[in-house]
């Protein structure tokens, strides 16, 4: 067993283990990747503040995020496609989180199905739909969830028309996949992989197939995947949604001051600074660096969520010191799961916590609630997104 220290190191392992085609679909963003790297990137910018002699016996990462407590304020983001960076992926990702203390958000575009995931974890679970045009599909969906116990429903708003991946273009990745010479030569040599998957009949979209009108098998899904998405989306369909539902309701995706107000105004109880790992559109800011101008635009009545470009506790402790309330993992805890399955999800997590805490402590900190601007050094015109830094 190799002595992980860091994400970076489940990482390396990921990379042996996992088929191409998937690790692409994971660590990839859209056209020059720029927004993918200063994700990443500009979190380095933001020095910490060190504080010494102050009493850091009894600290503690606990906290809470939409009113559930956690274990430390970080979630595991949803992740389409997880089943497939290691077998029934979902369910040890869920089970993972289950066990650390922490949300799991299940993915519309999953594997393994809502009943899948509910019929293996005991805690409650969030659940992320998309904005699609179908309004019985999205309500039998709702009920799928009710029917789970879900606690939350997380929309994305940013994945109405959907931005151009190079990668997944390149090695035929698409609902279903579409394998190509290279991608099933690159498969064959995944034999740890290929015996797992050949273990589970989990393979497919366990929400969409047999439940989306039309999509009674595989062969059926690229159609209804292609025609599914709603480029009309508004803020009225986000309304409605939060109508049919009824419960909890986050909003993913947000990167402008504007739109963190409307999503107050129809009634999130929280939303989510995002840029969809920089999947989406690429030259738009970090979430980082959009993150202040949104705690002064809702900040007094919204809770305020960040993700993409976390890959340690220290990413999560600056976050949380610009005022974000909780933060999400996506890629960090893929690399877990494709790495050693459940047992890497706990490892990326206890990774994050571990950094989470030591980083704390070294800033004279004993609860994440105190974390404040006061324990950063902010690089000037860092708030600014008018301001090239």
């Amino acid at each position: 067993m190799p002595v992980i220290t860091e994400i970076e190191d489940l990482r390396r392992i990921y990379r042996r283990r996992v088929p191409k085609m998937f690790r692409d679909y994971a660590e990839s963003g859209s056209w020059t990747q720029q927004t993918l790297r200063e994700n990443v990137s500009d979190f380095s910018k933001l020095r910490l503040r060190q504080r010494v002699a102050v009493d850091m016996a009894g600290r503690s990462t606990a906290s809470t995020m939409i009113g559930e407590e956690v274990a430390m304020p970080v979630a595991l983001a949803p992740v389409g496609l997880t089943g497939m960076q290691s077998a029934d992926g979902e369910i040890k990702a869920a089970r993972a989180a289950e066990r650390f203390g922490v949300p799991f958000t299940l993915s519309t575009m999953s594997i393994c199905s809502i009943e899948d995931v509910a019929k293996h974890t005991k805690r409650p679970f969030w659940f992320q739909v998309y904005t699609l045009k179908d309004d019985d599909f999205m309500r039998r969906l709702f009920d799928r969830a009710r029917a789970a116990q879900c606690s939350a429903i997380v929309i994305t708003v940013d994945l109405q028309i959907m931005g151009q991946r190079h990668a997944d273009l390149k090695n035929g990745l698409s609902a279903p996949p579409k394998l190509t010479l290279a991608s099933m030569l690159n498969l064959a040599t995944k034999v740890p992989w290929g015996l797992e998957m050949l273990g589970t009949r989990r393979r497919f979209f366990g929400n969409i197939v047999g439940h989306a009108k039309g999509v009674s098998d595989p062969s059926s899904l690229a159609t209804w995947t292609n025609q599914a998405f709603d480029p009309s989306l508004d803020w009225k369909r986000i309304a409605q949604f939060k109508e049919w539902w009824g419960g909890k309701m986050i909003v993913k995706g947000i990167m402008e001051p504007e739109d963190a107000r409307r999503a107050a105004e129809v009634g999130a109880d929280a939303i989510v600074v995002s840029n969809h790992g920089g999947r989406q559109l690429d030259g738009a800011p970090s979430t980082i660096r959009a993150l202040p101008a949104i705690m002064e635009a809702v900040g007094d009545r919204v809770e305020v969520h960040l993700d993409s470009g976390i890959r340690s506790g220290q990413d999560v402790l600056k976050a949380l010191a610009l005022g974000a309330k909780g933060t999400y993992i996506g890629r960090a805890f893929t690399y877990g799961l494709g790495a050693m399955g459940q047992q890497g999800v706990k490892t990326a997590l206890e990774v994050i916590h571990k950094e989470l805490d030591l980083t704390m402590a070294l800033c004279g900190e004993r609860r994440v609630g105190d974390l404040g601007r006061h324990n950063l050094i902010i690089p000037q015109g860092f708030d600014d997104l008018t301001v090239p830094i």
